[in-house]
């Protein structure tokens, strides 16, 4: 009796196959993982660092002689400082009340503009279209957005962060793709039943788009929270600085933070432990606020933009 043995299958590319739908190789599966850990570690070793650092005591930083990244104890008084009153607790305020005020604003006019633009038999749809793309090429620049902002009072005021950002021109596409891939029979329906326009925009239209607007709402309210360049420009009261410039003058400027005065003294937390804290304040709104809205990225985008 002979047993015949059978030579391992040799994986071979399909004719006219591309590459990427291939099966991966155990090299290639390898290499992936490792390039993907040395990225995942890039960006978590700068934020365990500067978590570590913003909960550690005025011994530990002094004994690392800066950034601390192995724990050895638990202080707390950096947050607790910086959240008992002073400048940075009015400024995580303002971020907060420009990021909400704002995305919600930000967001209507983008919805109502989107929805318009979206109907082929709107007035002018393809002129105010134009208009619109046209800021993708063309940007006015500093000087004219500045010289506006003043001219119409708005220096020192909240409203220099939401105005000259208002409506995104890359959201404005994204929605309308989206608007325009709704059954018009659905829109046809509704028209008879007697609903207006915006009765469909509200009943109709926006429980259809809940992924993109859930996508374009995160990114209005990123944008407005990660904002500084604009109340560089715009704001010089230091009691109406969002936290992004209050972050950018302690870490760039050397500026020392200006807490409430019932922390200043011996038991003052170091100055490095504050920053570090303002930094975590500054990121920890989005990183809690993304992993929500993660799930509608690829649906909100990338299906919303294929037929743009």
């Amino acid at each position: 009796m002979t047993v015949q043995t059978m030579d391992p299958v040799r994986r071979k590319r399909r004719p006219g196959r591309p590459a990427w739908e291939e099966p991966p190789t155990a090299v290639g599966q390898t290499a992936k993982t490792v390039v993907l850990a040395i990225v995942v570690l890039a960006v978590v070793f700068p934020l365990w660092s500067i978590a570590v650092t913003s909960v550690s005591s005025r011994e530990t930083i002094n004994e690392t002689g800066g950034m601390v990244v192995i724990p050895r104890d638990f202080d707390l008084s950096a947050y607790i400082t910086i959240f008992a009153g002073g400048q940075v607790t009015n400024a995580v305020w303002i971020s907060t009340l420009v990021s909400v005020v704002g995305a919600a604003f930000s967001l209507t006019l983008t919805v109502l503009a989107a929805y318009g633009l979206s109907r082929p038999n709107s007035v002018g749809h393809r002129a105010i279209l134009f208009y619109f793309l046209m800021t993708f090429l063309i940007y006015p620049g500093m000087v004219p957005s500045y010289l506006v902002v003043t001219a119409f009072g708005l220096k020192d005021n909240i409203w220099a962060l939401v105005l000259p950002s208002a409506i995104s021109a890359f959201n404005l596409v994204v929605i309308r793709a989206f608007f325009m891939n709704v059954p018009q029979e659905l829109l046809d329906s509704a028209r008879l039943d007697g609903a207006g326009e915006l009765g469909i925009l509200w009943r109709i239209v926006l429980p259809l788009s809940k992924a993109v607007i859930a996508v374009v709402g995160l990114f209005y309210a990123v944008g407005y929270w990660n904002a500084f360049f604009t109340a560089l420009l715009y704001i010089d009261d230091n009691d109406k600085w969002p936290v992004q410039r209050l972050l950018q003058s302690y870490i760039l400027a050397g500026q020392t933070p200006n807490v409430s005065g019932s922390s200043v003294g011996v038991s003052m937390p170091p100055t490095l432990a504050i920053k570090m804290a303002v930094v975590i304040i500054t990121v920890a709104p989005i990183v809690a606020v993304y992993p929500f809205v993660q799930r509608h990225f690829v649906k909100g985008v990338i299906v919303g933009a294929v037929k743009g």
